[in-house]
């Protein structure tokens, strides 16, 4: 009975590393007839693993879909990937839960040699906090949101929403949005949702801003962006339009040596001659900004917003009285 366990383990492990395989292949693997094959394969399916089978000459075996999600099959090193990934990942702000019971569920399953080694880890391991660029707490996802989303991606289906901007509500009701998703991207700790309006055009939406009506069910005609690259359409989309605080910088020093100490796409820099440019960005709050710009090492002067100018001047105060504590 062991044996045929440890072969079924190995059955099992071979067929999850490729989509297909022949009997005669996985017979010639694990050196048993195709018979054994067979047997062992309805063993797997007793078990709850959809196993399909092709038949004739060319015919093979592959795992399917089934309708519960059978014990994964994970080597030493996968499995405590797996582990301390969900103990020191970042992941998203509101899956705290979700992911506790799946390391639970793992620790479960982990050998004792394993165990030991994930707990070794864990216990020398420290980790800095998530929010050491912000000082705006992250917002809180709810996963059943974002698996909606992702699923009128998958399915082609129109979705609708409300859609709140902090600090811009309008004082009376307004109609939900409806757009054509194509991709979800999470960065900067935040998720955002690249669409399609109803009047044809591209735009970001900030999914922790967002409140999902009933389900449309409505399929769209894709209509993909012409080069596909949703990335640099969000992050450039959210420099301009998505933040909180937006700023139009000027700073004494070229194009090419701003573009070369920040990503292209986290700001918008206009030239103006070549000592001069336009940097236009934002950020969550005033000193997250502030913070950001200083980084440039370049001097600088601030056109907007006006509320900048003041946070730079309290800045400035304070650092000058740092320097004149150390001269008294």
């Amino acid at each position: 009975m062991r044996e045929t366990s440890s072969r079924l383990l190995s059955l099992l492990a071979l067929m999850q590393s490729r989509p297909a395989w022949p009997g005669s292949e996985l017979a010639e693997r694990l050196g048993v007839s195709t018979r054994t094959i067979r047997n062992d394969i309805d063993r797997l399916r007793e078990l709850g693993y959809p196993v399909d089978a092709t038949r004739g000459a060319a015919g093979y075996y592959q795992l399917g879909v089934g309708a519960k999600l059978p014990p994964l099959l994970l080597d030493d090193e996968e499995a405590v990937a797996v582990a301390v990934g969900l103990r020191t990942g970042a992941g998203v702000s509101g899956m705290e839960e979700s992911s506790g019971r799946a390391l639970a569920k793992l620790e479960q399953v982990l050998p004792h040699r394993l165990r030991r080694q994930v707990n070794a880890i864990h216990t020398t391991l420290s980790k800095g906090p998530d929010n050491t660029g912000s000082n705006v707490p992250d917002p809180e996802i709810d996963p059943v949101v974002v698996t909606t989303i992702a699923a009128a991606i998958r399915d082609e289906h129109y979705l609708r929403f409300d859609y709140a901007v902090p600090g811009q509500e309008s004082s009376g009701p307004s109609l939900p949005l409806l757009v054509e998703p194509y991709r979800l991207m999470s960065w900067q700790r935040y998720w955002y949702l690249a669409a399609r309006d109803e009047a044809g055009e591209w735009r970001t939406y900030r999914v922790d801003w967002m409140d999902l009506r009933m389900a449309t069910g409505r399929k769209y005609k894709p209509r993909p962006m012409p080069d596909g690259d949703y990335t640099n359409f969000v992050m450039r989309d959210v420099a301009t339009a998505g933040w909180k605080v937006h700023a139009r910088i000027t700073v004494f020093a070229s194009a090419e040596e701003v573009l070369a100490r920040i990503h292209a796409a986290v700001g918008i820099v206009e030239s103006v001659d070549e000592k001069t440019c336009v940097l236009v960005t934002g950020a969550e709050s005033l000193e997250v900004v502030a913070v950001y710009i200083g980084m440039l090492g370049f001097d600088f002067h601030v056109t907007a917003p006006e509320a900048l100018v003041d946070h730079l001047k309290i800045i400035g105060e304070r650092y000058l009285r740092a320097i004149e504590s150390r001269t008294d």
